[in-house]
């Protein structure tokens, strides 16, 4: 693994550098921060900020050039990645979409369904929810019990009818498109009989039902389908063959796409700069904290190291595999150490509200972060992926 940078790289990052300090809305600029996403305020403000880079062709820069992007490599999305939270830009409202779908997409889509959503999804213009999880089949993705049934025939002019559940759709009180599993064959096995489908929002039976956070505000919702219909150029992929689809998406949102390591060691420099200021103040308390400072520090760069390793397999031709698992392990788990280093650091004062009665970005950041060992997969489950398909041990 090279970590040299080439000159052609470096001149990227540099134009990267330079568009973000000059559009990232701030305070200084009178322009933000933006509104928080989980509103409907914010979501209409994500994306025009969505629309703003993908004007500047830098929403999705490792796409091929006929779907916005720049026909760039990995290492440019990573060297992005860097910067863009460097310049502690506005959250992804499109990330369900660019990050989990749009590779499936790329994987299984016909060229049709490539053309209809893939610019639509850089620009933010549609915005996309996960429809996976229900009310009894959270991590054991297999348990799903929403249906589609045949409705005409198979092929052009053909449809499904849909019914059933989801739950805990991330974006999903505002987006305009959700992927879901349905089974479209009760009587098979677990992991048989069960298609991917592509469903508009606005659908009619379509039922949107915002979850509210602990903040109050709307980052989730359930939604219910009573009978509806969708054509056959909405499914993705082969009828019945939805978890291998489905498989593809979870290796995206657990392996490289869905947490870049920008996040974590962006994290871990304001981690490092809090300690200091600390250590000034309270040199004993402090000192308390350094190891776990130190170690959680590590394992953001470690997170890092190992991305570019992984990247350097994939553009070698190797695909990441049930490697993925780990990689969501380290990336949960490292981000709760960074913040509960964070909140020790800062003592009782890591409590108090701003003047809006919103809590402190680090506070806010824990907060979230404690969601991690449960969504994309909660980490037991991982650890028996890890353990079955990566170490090879037997089943218990």
């Amino acid at each position: 693994m090279d970590l040299r940078f080439t000159p052609e790289q470096d001149a990227f990052r540099a134009e990267v550098r330079a568009w973000l300090e000059a559009n990232v809305p701030s305070e200084a600029k009178g322009t933000g921060p933006l509104p928080s996403l989980d509103t409907a305020e914010g979501f209409a403000a994500h994306r025009v900020w969505e629309q703003a880079m993908f004007d500047a062709r830098l929403s999705v820069v490792s796409w091929p050039e006929e779907f916005g992007g720049r026909g760039a490599g990995l290492l440019e999305w990573l060297i992005f990645e860097e910067e863009y939270y460097r310049a502690q830009a506005p959250t992804r409202v499109g990330q369900n979409g660019i990050f989990l779908l749009a590779p499936t997409i790329f994987e299984f889509g016909t060229p049709e369904q490539q053309a209809r959503y893939l610019p639509a999804m850089a620009s933010a213009r549609e915005v996309w929810c996960q429809g996976w999880s229900e009310p009894d089949a959270g991590s054991d993705l297999a348990g799903i019990r929403s249906r589609a049934t045949r409705k005409g025939p198979e092929g052009e002019g053909g449809s499904w009818v849909l019914s059933g559940q989801k739950t805990w759709a991330s974006r999903g009180a505002f987006a305009d498109w959700c992927f879901g599993l349905f089974r479209t064959d009760p009587t098979a096995e677990r992991h048989r009989g069960m298609t991917y489908f592509l469903i508009p929002m606005d659908a009619p039976g379509v039922t949107v039902r915002p979850i509210a956070q602990l903040d109050g505000e709307t980052g989730f919702a359930e939604i219910f389908f009573e009978d509806v219909e969708v054509p056959d150029d909405q499914v993705l992929g082969e009828v019945g063959k939805g978890w291998s689809v489905a498989m593809a998406t979870t290796n995206s949102e657990r392996g490289l796409s869905l947490r870049s390591p920008a996040r974590f060691t962006e994290a871990a420099g304001r981690l490092l700069a809090l300690y200091a200021e600390q250590a000034l103040l309270d040199p004993v308390a402090a000192g308390r904290s350094a190891d776990a400072v130190a170690r959680a520090a590590m394992d953001a760069e470690a997170y890092q190291l190992n991305t570019y390793w992984t990247v350097t397999r994939v553009l070698g031709g190797t695909p990441v595999g049930p490697e993925a698992s780990m990689n969501k392990l380290h990336w949960s788990e490292t981000d709760l150490a960074i913040h509960r280093c964070a909140l020790d650091l800062l003592g009782p004062e890591a409590e108090l509200l701003d003047a809006d009665g919103r809590p402190g970005p680090w506070l806010d950041g824990f907060l979230f972060a404690l969601a991690g060992p449960i969504y994309a997969g909660t980490n037991e489950i991982q650890r028996n992926v890890v353990a079955e398909r990566v170490l090879g041990l037997p089943r218990s």
